[in-house]
């Protein structure tokens, strides 16, 4: 088996995706191609972090008794060693793989099994452009789309956006996630509600709860 640079791994409570509230064994890949104003995960840009043997990988998460593993960064895709990692973890008997990824770089490289939750930079992300249009016919049934919006301007973005590509119809939907510090949950809350729109509210429960 190869390698992956790695930035952490750790276990805490899976705060976003419709798998939140759920034990997750988080695997950060370092190394990101966004620079997003809102970044959470500083730690995850830079890559030649630490060289981490696959085969340990899977071990530590076999380990771990969560039900989830989670494959993140910075941006998981960039890594030779990705696809490789991702097909051993789905090899875990019991186990849900999830890939985040930030939606820029094809996501046909993410094994069959993985359930993706796939990011759409909105323009307050300062990487509103970076978005590959491709990846909404890659979707499969089971992958999720994920918007993390600054104001009103991006939520009515977000909303021209998955009215335009007709995206109401993945299994597990839409997520509109505001950002800590900028948006008000409740005034989300409060427009999605008036525009009657078929997305979920989405919070960082982790954050919630004190969690990493």
């Amino acid at each position: 088996m190869g390698t992956v640079d790695i930035a952490e791994r750790f276990v805490s409570i899976q705060g976003e995706s419709s798998y939140a509230g759920l034990g997750c064994f988080f695997i950060r890949l370092a190394g990101c191609n966004l620079r997003c104003t809102y970044c959470d995960t500083p730690g995850g840009l830079c890559a030649g972090q630490q060289q981490v043997d696959i085969a340990s990988i899977l071990e530590e998460a076999r380990k771990s008794r969560m039900p989830l593993i989670e494959v993140t960064g910075g941006e998981p895709l960039l890594q030779e060693s990705f696809p490789e990692l991702v097909g051993e973890l789905l090899s875990l008997v019991g186990k849900t793989v999830l890939v985040e990824t930030n939606g820029s770089l094809d996501t046909s490289v993410i094994p069959e099994g993985a359930v993706a939750i796939v990011d759409v930079k909105c323009p307050g992300s300062g990487e509103g452009n970076s978005f590959d249009l491709m990846n909404l016919k890659r979707l499969r049934p089971r992958d999720e789309l994920k918007f993390v919006l600054s104001g009103r301007g991006d939520y009515e973005w977000a909303r021209a956006f998955v009215q335009e590509h007709g995206l109401f119809n993945l299994e597990n939907g839409i997520h509109f996630s505001p950002v800590s510090g900028e948006l008000d949950a409740a005034q989300l809350g409060a427009w999605i509600l008036e525009d009657g729109l078929p997305v979920r509210l989405q919070l960082q429960l982790h954050k919630l709860v004190g969690m990493a």
